[in-house]
């Protein structure tokens, strides 16, 4: 059998980077085939008739010579063909048949997996969601047969977990590759802005559509897990002894140190699983950050299909028209013509050609300055619709000024109620909301703000928030009750109801 090369493992990679590289990689993926074939050795003749060459297939000197450089990289082990010698001319003949050595076993794995991983897509798995709640159901059903965990089908249980880690590990890395590309701009500068609009969009579509089955199946999945999660750790041991009969054998406490070690690494596994769906003290769930970095990934998409819109329909890149006027501005010999490209590029140079103002323009004369000229009056309406007056008959005008009374008056009244609302609201005293009685309009208005604001901050139902209003007048403070309380508000359109909280609204002055 040929040795590896004098360099070692690196000889193993140097077929990649080769001067004929492609023409050892084809070798190579043969003698990989028939590996997954069960095939142990091949001969050059079978080599050469099995390779799918891209141009015409090559002499067989050539092949020959190529799994000989093969073998002595240490890809290949070669050992003499003895089979299909028929005379003393034949035996003298080097003949030999080829294999994969242990190290090109290796290489060809690890070459299989970069590839796989190059070509993977990576996707959001709705239907890993219902196996994990599928996996769990059956786990449930197992261990509710044997309450005492004596006649518990470890075998079953065992099965049951590994599907399920399975599937979850899945999930996850599938999950976490997915939103890191999402974020990324896609790279399709070069096809039709159309083709890339429509892949925007069915990938909004695809992510509302996983968002509707993350919301609708976790609250399964937790409570699931919730359930399980007193009465896990026991089945895991018996889980863990299983394994730790096919290590190999030792002493006594070895054995014992296998079977702790095989059953921390199943509670890891249980804990990853908990952290995903339920949180852990402080932290929220994995499937909530999940949750959001979707629901921040369609505003972004939504985002990338306007500015691609825009760049559709006409409009000019500014940035990208700086970035030119300032290569030509570089490109300036000196300051003179720095400064004729200045006058040029923002349109510095006279405007008495315009001829709007005639008593003025009569008077200055054509070289005057635009810095020493006195100011041109343009009309607002030449800048908008490039002419200075509307064709046709001039409009005639209204006198407006009930109007602007009658609107000031209105918004004098609402924002007297509005500010009337807030001193009654805003005490500085924790409240009940069942204790707040009767709103008007604007006052409810302003309470429904309020709480708007103070509940986008909640992660949990049964989370206290603190924050300050968006104006930065008045801070909130929210503390749930009960599950089983409710509040009532009666408003002039009708009866508000809920969960009951104690309310607290301080102006930000006092707390400063």
């Amino acid at each position: 059998m040929t040795r590896p090369g004098v360099d070692g493992p690196a000889d193993l990679f140097r077929h990649v980077s080769a001067e004929k590289a492609d023409f050892y990689r084809a070798i190579m993926d043969v003698f990989a085939a028939a590996k997954r074939q069960y095939r142990l050795q091949l001969r050059p003749d079978e080599v050469l008739a099995e390779v799918q060459w891209p141009d015409l297939p090559p002499a067989i000197e050539e092949v020959n010579a190529a799994l000989t450089q093969l073998a002595e990289w240490g890809n290949l082990q070669s050992q003499p063909d003895t089979a299909r010698v028929s005379s003393i001319s034949d035996f003298y003949r080097a003949r030999f048949l080829y294999r994969l050595s242990l190290g090109g076993e290796a290489v060809e794995a690890g070459l299989a997996v970069f590839f796989q991983t190059l070509q993977h897509r990576a996707e959001l798995q709705t239907v890993a969601l219902e196996d994990i709640a599928s996996r769990l159901l059956s786990l449930q059903s197992a261990i509710d047969v044997a309450p005492q965990g004596d006649a518990l089908d470890v075998a079953k249980v065992h099965e049951i977990l590994r599907d399920l880690v399975r599937v979850f590990e899945t999930l996850a890395d599938n999950a976490q590759a997915f939103m890191a590309g999402v974020a990324r701009s896609i790279e399709l500068q070069q096809a039709e802005a159309g083709s890339v609009v429509g892949y925007k969009r069915r990938l909004i579509d695809y992510l509302e559509r996983f968002m509707g089955d993350l919301v609708r199946r976790s609250e399964t999945i937790a409570r699931l897990v919730q359930t399980l999660t007193p009465q896990i750790d026991p089945v895991l041991l018996r889980v863990a002894e299983r394994e730790a009969r096919d290590a190999a054998p030792g002493n006594e406490q070895e054995m014992v140190d296998e079977r702790l070690r095989r059953w921390q690494v199943w509670r890891e596994r249980w804990k990853g699983l908990r952290g995903w769906f339920l949180p852990n003290g402080q932290e929220p769930p994995q499937a909530e950050l999940l949750r959001a970095r979707v629901r921040a990934a369609i505003p972004q998409l939504l985002g990338a299909i306007a500015a691609i819109n825009e760049r559709r329909s006409g409009r000019s890149d500014r940035s990208a028209d700086f970035r030119v006027l300032a290569t030509w501005f570089a490109a300036c010999a000196n300051d003179t013509e720095a400064h004729r490209l200045a006058r040029a590029a923002f349109a510095l140079n006279p405007a008495r050609h315009f001829s709007l103002n005639t008593e003025v323009d009569e008077s200055v004369p054509p070289g005057t300055r635009w810095a020493d000229a006195p100011p041109l009056q343009i009309n607002p309406r030449l800048r908008e619709y490039g002419e200075a007056a509307p064709r046709g008959p001039l409009a005639k005008v209204q006198d407006r000024s009930d109007e602007r009374r009658r609107m000031a008056g209105e918004l004098a009244e609402q924002s007297r109620q509005v500010d009337a609302a807030r001193r009654r609201m805003a005490t500085g005293r924790a409240t009940l909301l069942s204790e707040l009685g009767e709103f008007d309009t604007h006052e409810f208005d302003l309470f429904l703000n309020l709480l708007g604001e103070a509940l986008a901050e909640q992660a949990q139902p049964e989370m206290a928030i603190e924050r300050r209003t968006g104006d930065g007048l008045l801070h909130i403070r929210l503390e749930p009750l009960s599950d089983g309380s409710v509040a009532r508000i009666r408003t002039p359109i009708g009866v508000f109801s809920g969960r009951d909280h104690r309310l607290t609204i301080t102006p930000t002055m006092e707390l400063e």
